[in-house]
């Protein structure tokens, strides 16, 4: 259930919707102008806002504009009988969720709400788990490698430049350039992502450039793209090595001159947006065998960032483990959840081929299938439950720094120089030494 406010000067119209979504179990008030909608929203938010654009008094992107200063976390859905670029984009600058035309059928609202609530059900979620989680120990590691990465990308969020993000699947690049965006003079405007792998090569033109009315079947009004919602702020292409031929030479335009036109269109926009792209691909190897462009990968790699894969950086994993399972238990509305010694020691031990994800994921499915208030080697994958099996020593009992202890111990004790302990560890001299401080090791 969600409430909703509606806003328009035909009276019609109002209590058709009004009606309408009522009887679909979303309470709905009524504004017939701007002014009334304000003073209805200073009495109680709106999840929903749909709003006419052409009003007496005040306009609907007025409205807008003043529910986003009032009330940000309202998504706000623009109607009118006239509509054009112009409106539309700069409505879409301005921040409306989306932007319909009358006449509309019911089921088409109904559609485009739909889409909204389940936006703000994950701006809700979002939310709340930020509010309990912080930050992501993602950007606090105590991996020399991570750090290196880290320091450098502040430094490169810092200017204009556009920023290649390359490593294996799984391995945060979606959020280190989420990150960066928030490090960035950038921060206040969209972050818009846009992943090149999901859509056909048809729909993925049209979803980045966006399309004018009549240019396919289906396109049945003007509608701008990613780029043009991003302008001031940051485009993340996740998987670039994807786009097709066509899609490679018309974005590298994009990058040469921040210009395009839309799908159909003949119109040229201009659009001020910082890029960064990601691939889990080698790039130089894709170019080699014809399938990228040459010179699109030099306009993409001004500023290059390897992320690291998790095996790379296991003195982050304990940390990690214990934010991933504090995310799992909100998300499954579990009470506080524990590790046990095996199944902690389990994560410490294996090489996650598939990285941060798979690290997810083995959590996720912990707190799934967990009996009782504690993760055990059971309730974790098979590859996880196995690796507890071969865990050589008699239990113990603490926490991840406990079992991160032990296990340092037991490989001090097998190794012959600190240089071998430190590589079965997976970790360099200087990290073991500063371990072996931290937890009082002889």
């Amino acid at each position: 259930m969600a409430n909703l406010l509606i806003v328009d000067d035909e009276k019609n119209i109002r209590h058709s919707l009004t009606t309408f979504f009522a009887s679909l179990g979303h309470p709905a008030r009524e504004a017939e102008s701007g002014p009334q909608a304000i003073a209805l929203l200073a009495e109680g938010p709106a999840d929903i806002v749909l709003t006419d654009f052409r009003m007496a008094e005040m306009t609907g992107l007025e409205l807008l504009r003043e529910i986003k200063r009032r009330s940000p976390d309202s998504l706000v859905i623009l109607m009118t009988a006239y509509g054009t670029v112009a409106n539309a984009v700069e409505a879409m600058k301005a921040g409306a969720y989306d932007y319909v035309t009358k006449p509309f059928s019911l089921e088409q609202i109904r559609h485009t709400v739909d889409r909204a609530l389940q936006t703000r059900a994950l701006q809700t979620e979002n939310e709340a788990l930020r509010s309990a989680i912080g930050e992501e120990p993602m950007f606090e590691s105590q991996s020399p490698v991570m750090r290196r990465l880290l320091e450098t990308a502040r430094q490169a969020a810092a200017s204009g430049a556009t920023i290649l993000l390359t490593g294996e699947s799984g391995t945060g690049k979606n959020v280190l350039a989420r990150q960066i965006h928030r490090w960035s003079g950038r921060a206040a405007h969209p972050f818009v992502t846009v992943n090149c792998t999901t859509l056909a090569e048809e729909l993925l033109e049209s979803e980045l450039f966006g399309h004018v009315r009549g240019a396919f079947t289906g396109a049945v009004k003007d509608k701008p793209g990613r780029l043009e919602a991003a302008h001031g702020g940051t485009v993340f292409l996740d998987e670039i090595a994807d786009l097709t031929p066509a899609l490679q030479t018309k974005f590298l335009r994009f990058l040469q001159d921040q210009s395009f036109e839309r799908v159909g269109g003949e119109h040229t926009i201009r659009v001020d947006a910082r890029i960064i792209a990601a691939s889990n691909r080698d790039l130089e190897g894709e170019i080699a065998a014809h399938r990228f462009r040459e010179d699109l990968y030099y306009r993409l790699n001004v500023i290059t960032l390897r992320v690291p894969p998790l095996r790379e950086r296991r003195d982050d994993i304990p940390a990690l483990a214990q934010w991933l399972l504090k995310i799992a238990a909100i998300r499954n509305s579990r009470p506080r959840i524990d590790i046990s010694l095996e199944a902690a020691e389990a994560l410490t031990r294996y090489r996650w081929p598939g990285n941060v994800r798979e690290l997810r994921n083995a959590i996720e499915r912990g707190v799934v299938l967990m009996r009782g208030d504690t993760i055990r080697p059971e309730d974790l994958p098979d590859t996880l439950f196995r690796c507890a099996l071969e865990t050589v020593g008699a239990p113990i009992s603490g926490s991840l720094d406990d079992v991160e202890r032990e296990h340092i111990v037991r490989i001090l004790g097998a190794s012959a120089t600190l240089e071998e302990a430190a590589d079965r560890l997976g970790i360099n001299v200087t990290t073991l030494w500063r371990k072996r401080k931290r937890y009082k090791i002889e």
